[in-house]
């Protein structure tokens, strides 16, 4: 396991800037200007470094087996996951879906309503050729969001893939030294000291943050799992609450 998070966190803490470059080239220019234009204000708000949601924020609570958590949305900087997830919330499309893969010190999926990593479609699947063109809605990559500890972003099978699965980034291990300051502004350098996992910047659409419940992420993380990351009993989703949107 060790050697799994290990071989995750090594990749280069210029990550972001260096798959954006690689997958979204067309892409690349506008968001390494936004990214310039952060790392050059010292004074720059980051929106997952706060606890209290803004008006333009949502906030859920997931009723889990263990117990809840709360966590606020961003639809200004990923307005497409947060629009998919609001509405399979209340379609009740999460209601009794496991966290069907679980890795102490890195993260827990869920959202797979075939509970093995290998189901899931957005809302526009079939319905809106231009928000999911098959394969899935497109990655959104913002210089304010990170996979902080506590992040909750969009699993994908790679770029612009994201159906209905999602994970919770719960690596606490201080990885701050690693990051590029060139790359990583001085706060979010700061916030990795809690945890997290850098390695996924830039691949992996965050949309959310974890407000309430990081205790229940870490006893869903140290549950007993076989040897393809599933929990040996069940961990499930009993419903999502949307408290403001």
């Amino acid at each position: 396991m060790k050697k799994l998070i290990t071989a995750l966190l090594v990749i280069s803490a210029a990550a972001l800037a260096f798959i954006i470059y690689n997958n979204q080239p067309k892409q690349e220019l506008s968001l390494s200007a936004q990214l310039q234009e952060v790392l050059k204000n010292p004074d720059a708000d980051f929106p997952q470094l706060t606890n209290k949601a803004a008006k333009n924020e949502a906030v859920v609570t997931l009723k889990t087996s263990q117990g809840d958590i709360t966590m606020k949305l961003f639809p200004e900087y990923a307005p497409l996951a947060v629009e998919n997830f609001l509405t399979h919330a209340k379609d009740g499309y999460y209601d009794g879906l496991t966290f069907h893969r679980v890795i102490k010190d890195f993260m827990i999926q869920t959202g797979d309503p075939n509970g093995d990593g290998s189901g899931g479609e957005s809302i526009w699947a079939g319905k809106d050729r231009e928000k999911d063109p098959g394969t899935g809605f497109a990655n959104e990559i913002s210089p304010y969001l990170y996979n902080l500890r506590g992040a909750v972003s969009m699993a994908n099978a790679g770029p612009d893939t994201n159906g209905s699965q999602f994970f919770i980034n719960q690596n606490t291990q201080d990885i701050s030294s690693r990051l590029d300051p060139t790359t990583y502004h001085s706060k979010i350098i700061q916030a990795y000291k809690n945890g997290g996992n850098p390695s996924l910047d830039g691949s992996y659409t965050v949309f959310g943050q974890v407000t309430e419940g990081m205790d229940i992420v870490d006893k869903i993380a140290a549950v007993e799992t076989d040897d393809k990351d599933k929990p040996t009993e069940a961990v499930t989703i009993k419903k999502i609450e949307i408290k403001s949107e």
